[in-house]
């Protein structure tokens, strides 16, 4: 069984936050989704990003203030997930509470392991 990184971008985070009672039944479906995950062995972690941060780039090392990039491009946050294949973390993506908006996006990428 491989590890896989789902990377979530973009969702409606500003427009639930404008109601309490919408932000906390969609974090409750995030809640059952991860609960789902976790009772066949399938979660390996998750959290959500803060938007600010700061970038490092090139060999010059230089830092700036970011990441700046259209809120659908940004990412929110990640999970790892532990699937037999691709189509099986694919399957586990389609689930993601944050695909329920047009603005949403799951990235699925294989955890490589790192031999030192």
């Amino acid at each position: 069984m491989a590890e896989y990184l789902l990377i979530f971008r973009g969702g409606e985070a500003p427009a639930l936050q404008q109601s309490p009672e919408k932000w906390q039944a969609h974090m409750q479906k995030w809640t059952e989704w991860m609960g789902a995950l976790s009772a066949v062995g399938k979660f390996g972690g998750a959290q959500p990003l803060k938007q600010d941060g700061k970038v490092v780039k090139g060999s010059q090392k230089v830092l700036s203030d970011g990441p700046f990039m259209e809120g659908k491009e940004m990412v929110g946050g990640y999970m790892i997930c532990k699937a037999d294949n691709y189509e099986e973390a694919v399957e586990i993506a389609n689930g993601c509470p944050i695909l329920l908006f047009d603005s949403g996006i799951v990235e699925v990428r294989e955890i490589q392991e790192l031999k030192v």
